[in-house]
């Protein structure tokens, strides 16, 4: 599980949340914006960053070593 995966989603939740929100409310509730579509402009901004770090996990993976070596292993002169 990579982090980027769950950052991206919320962002991205958070985004269509905000978008979907300015469409449904319309010209109303701008008041405090000075007319500038807040919630549009964020929520299109979160949801370019949540693609770009899906996309960003997707093209470049986490790759985790299959094996590992333990410590005794690593010691050249242990006298078992």
């Amino acid at each position: 599980m990579d982090i980027r995966n769950v950052i991206g989603a919320l962002l991205g939740l958070y985004g269509v949340i905000l978008v979907v929100t300015r469409i449904v409310a319309g010209d109303e509730g701008g008041e405090k914006s000075d007319g500038v579509n807040a919630n549009l402009w964020a929520g299109l901004a979160l949801l370019v960053v949540g693609v770009g770090f899906l996309a960003w996990a997707r093209l470049r993976p986490t790759v985790v070593p299959e094996t590992t070596t333990r410590p005794e292993e690593m010691q050249p002169d242990n006298p078992a």
